[in-house]
């Protein structure tokens, strides 16, 4: 993966799959390199206000309530009754915000590595940010992994790692031993739920190996959920769910169905197609 910012555009490279993307920008609005990753927001024509994260695309205005709703929603609906929320990750807030839509959830508590990533956020995207102050929510700026040694057994109902890629300060949420932890600290009905990159690109490499390593961590189900999303590596992503004693194959399809949440995309219709993988996802998988 490379990256170039030439003429106006930004321009993130998959060498590995020989695609790119770009997005026209007009001003660099913020840079900074923390002590975890190099942060900067740029201005662009049409997709609003762009984060890279270490040359990524991380979120824009335009779409990134594609990814949110669906990294949210589907793991809530499918929680029989979800009170206490962890999320590993999500520091732009976004996720944190869809969340908190659900009134019966008592607690979430987001733990991410990079301070610098929700003050970005509070300044460029302040429509992610907006539930921060809600009196359920608690931020921390720890490492997460370290935070779900120490959790206790049983203490959560859902469990979201809103992960960056693989790489980096990310690539010990995609390991098994991590996923042992994740199934030790849920309760009896939990459910999990990973960002689990392209379906297009992963679907015989991270996401196989992440379905596997869910079930070998103690996991009864996993789904596979994908989704649209313009500004990711093959305009397509997922999220992949794995339940303690859950089906994650079915849902609460009524209060799903019956939701007033002001959403964008998620809805019980949107949850049940995207449970019907494609038949190539199935090969892939199963191979």
């Amino acid at each position: 993966m490379s990256t170039s910012l030439d003429s106006g555009w930004f321009t993130e490279v998959f060498d590995s799959h020989g695609s790119a993307f770009s997005l026209k920008v007009t001003e660099k609005l913020h840079e900074v390199q923390s002590p975890y990753q190099h942060l900067a927001v740029y201005a662009t024509e049409t997709f609003g206000n762009l984060m890279v994260l270490d040359g990524c695309v991380m979120l824009t205005d335009r779409d990134n309530f594609l990814y949110h709703e669906m990294i949210a929603h589907p793991a809530l609906f499918t929680h029989a009754d979800p009170k206490r929320v962890v999320i590993i990750g999500g520091g732009d807030c976004g996720t944190l915000r869809e969340v908190l839509r659900h009134p019966g959830v008592d607690k979430v508590t987001q733990i991410d590595i990079d301070e610098e990533v929700t003050r970005a956020a509070e300044r460029f995207f302040p429509a992610l940010t907006e539930s921060n102050d809600d009196p359920r929510a608690e931020l921390k700026f720890a490492d997460g992994v370290k935070w779900v040694d120490e959790a206790a057994d049983a203490s959560v109902d859902v469990l979201i790692i809103d992960s960056t890629d693989p790489v980096g300060p990310a690539e010990g949420l995609f390991k098994t031993d991590f996923l042992r932890r994740c199934h030790r600290v849920l309760r009896p009905g939990g459910v999990m739920v990973q960002q689990s990159e392209s379906p297009l690109y992963h679907s015989g490499s991270i996401i196989r190996d992440l379905r596997r390593d869910m079930g070998e961590a103690g996991f009864d189900s996993v789904a596979t959920l994908p989704f649209p999303q313009p500004v990711y590596p093959s305009g397509w992503w997922s999220v992949t769910l794995a339940g303690k004693g859950a089906d994650v194959t079915s849902f609460r399809e009524v209060a799903a169905a019956t939701s007033e949440m002001p959403l964008d995309y998620y809805t019980a219709a949107a949850h049940r197609g995207a449970l019907a993988l494609p038949p190539f996802m199935r090969r892939l998988l199963e191979d």
